[in-house]
């Protein structure tokens, strides 16, 4: 039925596909197995969701972004083509690029980059916070985004890391919109929001031709783009959900992408020479809360007990092997300040001793776990470790509905799950993992400190709000180093594995890249030889 699906969408696109036992796609379409089921809305003011940036980053650009060639260059100029800072460092000034047209054949001006900015804060959808993070309300924000001629005025509430500022310039909220092709598609108050979750207005290399929800996006080639006219003249993603059908569409030739692949499936293509399998860290922790309501976990012996209950080679060996590696720290590999410290090994006898010396010998604790079959799989190895030290874990299965109500609600004791960051600025993980204000439950906050309880120290929530103003890059470096080493002797918050995306491809796509830690997928760079 997969099958049979993919094939109906080629055949109403002019799409023929050989009755051969290999088939290929055309040389100028790429065609990608994925699971988009993820996708609520295309608006770059509301998506929030990986599928949803993934189909975003390729319909817009934004004042700055990544060279899919060179992620580890960091940001780089985009529609703005210079940037100034000035105001003690409360004003950026950005210069547009010149000559750079919507796929609407209007130009794209510094008036659209100010009122897409202010249209997403005044949403105030979801993503919006990654803007008001600089004192931008919907009630000052026009005046704290204007433009002149050809540039965009930034005036912050206070002078902020400039990197800092920028990566957020970069993330999926800040995509410049068409301004007068988005104003004729205005329902009352909305800004052209229900319009835009299922069309597009963008400067990007491709146009959507159509999205039809829970089973393929579509995109075409946007010949005017400034970078270039993409070789791949159409890009086509399927929803297909599990990976035995991915892997049966690419050994088939029928997809030249499978990019939710099992290791099971990885390992089953190993010796296909038709395919290759391409890694690629994402930015994507795995990670260990443990509440500090819990009386038994909130003990200072247990929390450090527990990083020596995981048994994080064999688990990386076995059921998640190629998909995650090791990272015991906050900060993804790929970010500003990112640590590769890695201190703690599997070690029953140690985590007993610590437990031991403080008088613990027995306990129960429960965990709430998503029926995602590899978190379930690391609570019951987990499960197995604590036994041997005399402690209890009961693990219930939900819904990722319900554990995350449940989780926001300050009610999960071990929650194990994953955190992927907003934005590609280390502030993204910082500001979630080790600063919470206000640990009161009517505080109601976001971050994952509070969601667990964790009176973040007034020392580490300072340096976390420091590091964002600190405008020397070698020293901002070395903030996070400093927080993460601190963060990992004393945090109830624990870093297991960073995800490694690994995608099925055939061997004549080139240039496949998912956007590596800090970005989604880019298609304009890719050929077929």
């Amino acid at each position: 039925m997969k099958q049979f699906s993919l094939r109906a969408i080629l055949l109403a696109t002019a799409v023929s596909l050989a009755p051969a036992a290999f088939a290929e796609t055309p040389a100028d379409t790429l065609v990608v197995a994925a699971q988009i089921d993820d996708i609520i809305s295309l608006d770059p003011a509301q998506s929030f969701e990986f599928s949803g940036n993934d189909v975003d980053n390729n319909l817009y650009d934004r004042l700055v972004d990544f060279d899919p060639m060179d992620l580890n260059a960091g940001f780089k100029p985009s529609l703005a083509q210079s940037w100034e800072v000035t105001d003690g460092g409360k004003t950026i000034t950005l210069t547009m690029r010149d000559g750079v047209k919507f796929q609407s054949g209007n130009p794209v001006r510094a008036e659209d980059a100010a009122w897409s900015l202010q249209r997403a804060v005044k949403l105030n959808k979801s993503p919006a916070f990654i803007l008001a993070q600089f004192g931008f309300t919907p009630e000052n924000v026009d005046q704290q985004v204007t433009f002149d001629g050809n540039k965009l005025i930034l005036k912050l509430d206070q002078p902020y890391a400039q990197s800092f500022v920028l990566n957020c310039l970069a993330s999926n909220v800040a995509s410049v919109v068409d301004k007068e092709t988005v104003l004729g598609h205005v329902d009352g108050e909305d800004f052209g929001n229900t319009w835009l979750s299922t069309n597009a207005a963008g400067s990007g290399p491709y146009a959507l031709q159509t999205w039809r929800p829970n089973e393929a996006v579509q995109l075409t080639a946007f010949d005017g783009y400034w970078q270039g006219a993409p070789v791949m003249k159409r890009v086509i993603v399927k929803h297909v959900q599990e990976s035995s059908a991915q892997r049966l569409l690419l050994e088939q030739g029928d997809v030249d992408v499978a990019r939710n692949l099992t290791p099971t499936d990885v390992d089953g293509i190993a010796t296909n020479d038709k395919v290759v399998v391409g890694t690629e860290p994402r930015g994507r922790i795995l990670y260990m809360g443990l509440s500090q309501k819990d009386p038994l976990l909130s003990q200072a012996p247990v929390v450090e007990a527990m990083k020596y209950l995981v048994d994080y080679a064999g688990i990386e060996g076995s059921f998640l092997k190629g998909q995650f590696k090791t990272h015991q720290n906050f900060l993804p590999e790929g970010y500003l300040g990112a640590s590769d410290e890695n201190p703690w090994t599997y070690d029953i006898e140690k985590a007993k001793k610590i437990l031991t010396d403080a008088g613990i010998t027995s306990g129960t604790v429960k965990t709430a776990v998503r029926d995602i079959q590899e978190y379930v799989n690391v609570a019951q190895t987990l499960q197995a470790s604590m036994a041997q030290v005399g402690l209890t874990l009961e693990i219930q299965q939900m819904t990722g509905a319900q554990v995350l109500d449940a989780y926001r609600a300050r009610s999960v004791p071990i929650f194990i799950g994953e955190w992927g960051p907003d934005y590609a600025d280390p502030n993204t993980n910082a500001s979630t993992f080790a600063y919470n204000p206000d640990n009161s439950d009517e505080a109601k906050l976001s971050f994952l400190a509070w969601r667990n309880s964790w009176a973040v120290p007034d020392e580490m929530n300072k340096a976390t709000i420091a590091a964002t103003i600190e405008g020397d890059t070698e020293k901002r470096v070395q903030m996070y180093l400093d927080i993460q080493k601190e963060y990992r002797e004393i945090a109830p918050i624990i870093p297991l594995f960073q995800r490694i995306e690994q995608a099925g491809i055939q061997k004549n796509v080139t240039n496949w890249n998912a956007g590596g830690a800090v970005s989604s997928v880019f298609y304009r760079q890719i050929t077929k030889e």
